[in-house]
Order: C-alpha cells, then structure tokens, then sequence
C-alpha cells in the first residue's frame, strides 16, 4: 500500500458544509456590515419613537412595554425628552412639576411620567441620545458616499476627546446639579459626541472588515 507523499500531507482538507456556510455567512457580514448597522441604528431610534404613536393610538400595553425596555437604557427624564401629540414638543421640570403630573420629584420617579392627553406623550429616548445615535447613523451614511471616493483622513484618540469634552462638561454639570442644561445643548453636544464615534470607528471597522475578507480568500484558495 503506498503512503501519501510530503505533498500531499501539506494540501488542506477541503471546507466541510458548515465551515462553508459559517464562512459565507462572516464574508457577508463584512462586505455589508455599514448596512447592517445602518438598519440596526433605525431600528434603535424607531422604537422609541413608535411608544408615544402606541400611546396615542390606544396601544397603551405595548407602549410601556417599550419604555420599560429603553429605561434600562436611557434615563427617560421627561423634561429633558421631546413629546409628541401635545401642544409642545418639550417641557421643562418647572412646567410639569406646575402641573402635577409628576409621580414624584426625585430622578427615580420623573421617568415613570410618559405622558398624558394633555401634554402628549414623550419619546423613550431622551434629546441628547436621539442626537448621538442619530448623527452616528448620519455619519455612517457619510462615510458610505465617500468610502473608495475620497482618502478619508483618520480622527486620533487626541483630537477624539476633544470632540468628547463638550458633552462631558455639558452632561457632568448637569448631573451635579451646578447647571440645568437644554434642549439645544443636549442636542448639539450629542451630535458632535456621536459623529465623532462615527468617524474614529468606522474606517477601522473597515479595515478590520478588509481584513477579515482576505484571510477568507486565503483560505479558500
């Protein structure tokens, strides 16, 4: 009986079912993964956004179910969210605490307050979070346009934090309590915070993706 050579014991096996489909599946991911987290940013900003429509419309059980998940992740107070439905798009703590329609004064409390046929009812994302995850669902699709048209140039850690102190001073001053913050602050900080993150991550997450496309081919030549 003869015995493979020193040739033939350095030729890979070939791919089995499954490694084919896994690796399919990553390739995918990283020629579509600006896609992909495109749909996932809207999908994260349209939630929100639907619990006051579910509100509005008679979906009451629904709507808190929304809440209630996105209170885990945002802090939902309602003065420093934007409303729908209502005779204005915000109010500050002054206004409502006037009204009564409080549960409560303290920042455990506030949050419970969604909202009523008065008032409206607010987003489950409060003002600087819509403009973070927006701006970076906005400077993704940026840097798509421009991906292989234009040498993008690439933002240091450096020049990053820079770009961070804005929202640091804006948000930690207003944590302290030392200054109430407002609605364009929160807006404006959150932009800049979030087109920031879009610019330091996303040329890296392509070469990280470039990356993994060529071990692929690799190894399936």
């Amino acid at each position: 009986m003869s015995t493979p050579g020193p040739l033939a014991d350095r030729v890979p096996a070939p791919p089995d079912r499954l490694t084919r489909a896994v690796n399919g599946m990553v390739a995918w991911i990283a020629r579509h993964w600006l896609l992909l987290f495109s749909v996932l940013l809207i999908l994260y900003l349209a939630v929100p956004v639907a619990a006051p429509i579910l509100m509005q419309s008679g979906h009451e059980r629904s709507a808190r179910l929304i809440y209630a998940f996105y209170r885990l992740l945002c802090h939902e107070l309602p003065e420093r969210s934007y409303f729908l439905f209502g005779p204005q798009p915000l109010y500050s703590l002054s206004e409502l605490t006037a009204a009564g329609v409080l549960p409560g004064p303290s920042i455990l409390e506030r949050p419970l307050y969604l909202g009523d046929m008065q008032f409206g009812y607010k987003i489950a994302l409060c003002q600087r979070d819509l403009a973070i995850y927006g701006s970076v669902l906005l400077g993704g699709w940026v840097f798509g346009l421009l991906r292989g048209r234009v040498v993008l140039p690439r933002l240091t850690i450096k020049t990053y934090l820079i770009f961070l102190a804005p929202i640091a001073v804006d948000g930690l001053t207003q944590l302290f309590g030392w200054r109430e913050s407002n609605y364009l602050l929160r807006t404006a900080t959150g932009a800049l915070f979030g087109l920031a993150s879009a610019w330091l991550a996303y040329p890296n997450i392509q070469d990280a993706m470039a990356d993994a496309l060529q071990s692929l081919d690799a190894v399936a030549s």
